[in-house]
């Protein structure tokens, strides 16, 4: 796969105190294998699906003590330069750009309504082997906000995203567009989130069956979030995971009712 256009989605991971517990799950609700763990970069750790690199997953970091949740990154072609654009805007940079060896260079950042998400500048490393909505792979990203105004203003100033939005005003969602292809979405979190529940991007995996992935999901200790829930994009549900990542899993060949009609954001 070639290097991503700055601000398409590219890669995911996440940090789990038990690593092993992690990929047994995932294994089981997404098929996944692992490759392996590479101590020379704290033992992070390639998922792959059918043979292809789809996400990781690493221990945390010695005197971290984050809870466990997924980071989608970003791609970009100067991952400094896009630091100084989010602060610009008034993002935090969490993590300040560090080279990966070879692979390319990473940071961490948070945007003003408090979702944290990562920047990935490729080198050898340029994301995910999988294609877009294959099984195993990563399908669909959403900013979750209570900000949305603010999400809407911030990710387009420092992405470059067109915004479009759901003409249905009975629900307050926003597409980020890439060159004419949106590449991630903008929802809005509601009274059903509790406070304490943070900002997210949610990240979204394809699976055969939603309905089979939740149970297996379930049956090993996670739990269901929203769902499973039919619509044209495909059945879907969210989920955490027993560590407490929260991630989704979506069917996209099972689909209903008519895509929705969208305008361009005023």
């Amino acid at each position: 796969m070639a290097v991503q256009p700055e601000g398409t989605p590219c890669w995911a991971d996440a940090m789990f105190t038990d690593l092993e517990g992690a990929k047994s799950f995932y294994g089981d609700v997404l098929g996944w294998t692992f490759g392996e763990s590479s101590s020379e970069f704290g033992d992070y750790t390639t998922a792959y699906a059918n043979g292809k690199a789809a996400a990781a997953v690493v221990p945390p970091m010695p005197g971290t003590d984050a809870p466990s949740a997924w980071c989608l990154y970003l791609a970009s072609p100067d991952a400094a330069a896009t630091g100084e654009k989010i602060r610009a805007n008034g993002g935090e940079v969490l993590m300040e750009p560090m080279q990966v060896g070879g692979f390319g260079t990473m940071l961490l950042a948070r945007d003003p309504g408090g979702a944290a998400f990562g920047v990935w500048q490729a080198a050898e490393h340029e994301g995910f082997e999988t294609e877009t909505g294959s099984v195993g792979g990563y399908c669909w990203g959403e900013v979750f906000t209570r900000d949305p105004k603010a999400a809407d203003t911030f990710f387009p100033a420092v992405f470059g995203y067109a915004v479009r939005k759901f003409d249905d005003e009975s629900m307050d969602f926003t597409m980020y567009d890439v060159q004419g292809e949106t590449v991630l979405g903008r929802m809005t979190m509601g009274d059903d989130f509790p406070p304490e529940v943070p900002a997210f991007l949610n990240v979204y995996f394809t699976v055969p069956d939603c309905d089979a992935a939740v149970a297996k999901a379930t049956e090993r200790g996670g739990v269901l979030r929203f769902g499973p829930m039919d619509s044209p994009f495909g059945r879907f549900a969210a989920l955490s995971d027993p560590q407490g990542a929260t991630f989704s899993v979506i069917d996209v060949t099972r689909t209903e009712g008519e895509m929705p009609a969208t305008s361009p954001a005023a």
